[in-house]
């Protein structure tokens, strides 16, 4: 059932990425099923770090811009708006993508949809053996090298103002409580409520960046945290 719903359109993935506030507290993804449907599947799954949505920035750039087209939808069409999902996934889909540059239709299927706003700029043409794989292929060398640009372009912009912080084990660290809007974190609920607590004590560094505290401060939250959002 699970292949049925899930991979019959778009496969298997070879990497799963799942956030620890999800996993923490979600069976979905942490259950005896899920882990060996995932191991039977070759799929790896990696758990992004507490309190870092930069880990997969991606994914959750695109929920913020589908959130945002659902907002204006609602606010349009009021008690229809359920009615108009089909428009919206449309909508999205011919889009021009800055990062691939491309509408993701066009990237998928190798040609732009036939829309009434582009009825006249959509070309049919039949392509036929190497043909084919030939247009696949140059797509995706394209994409993959807007993906580049793009990447490298976002990296550039963040590095202006990260620098390379290091711990050791056995450090007293203090630990950075989540400024979101009416979001309690760690006891921690308000504006003028404590931006740090602690202190607590590096246990272990997980990885490259990312550090586990021997006590951690919330039983619901895993205890690994990205280097900056801890400090002395």
């Amino acid at each position: 059932m699970a292949l049925n719903s899930r991979n019959k359109g778009k496969g298997v993935k070879e990497i799963l990425v799942k956030d620890f506030r999800l996993t923490a507290r979600d069976p979905r993804f942490t259950s005896r099923f899920w882990g060996c449907l995932l191991e039977a599947l070759g799929t790896k799954l990696k758990f992004s770090t507490s309190f870092h949505p930069q880990t997969d920035g991606q994914s959750k750039r695109v929920i913020q811009i589908l959130d945002d087209m659902l907002r204006a939808c609602i606010m349009e069409f009021e008690g229809s708006w359920d009615k108009h999902l089909a428009l919206i996934e449309s909508a999205y889909n011919n889009s021009y993508q800055s990062s691939i540059g491309m509408p993701p239709f066009e990237a998928l299927y190798g040609k732009r949809c036939r829309t009434p706003l582009c009825w006249s700029e959509v070309v049919e043409r039949k392509l036929v053996g190497p043909e084919i794989v030939q247009q696949i292929e140059d797509k995706v060398k394209i994409i993959r090298d807007c993906l580049k640009i793009s990447s490298d372009r976002q990296k550039s912009y963040a590095d202006l103002t990260r620098c390379d912080i290091e711990y050791q084990v056995g450090d007293k660290v203090f630990l950075k409580v989540s400024p979101w809007k009416k979001n309690m974190r760690f006891g921690q609920k308000g504006k003028l409520s404590p931006r740090f607590i602690g202190p607590y004590e590096i246990h272990e560094r997980v990885g490259s960046v990312p550090y586990k505290l021997a006590s951690p401060p919330d039983p619901q939250c895993l205890p690994c945290f990205y280097a900056q959002k801890i400090s002395f």
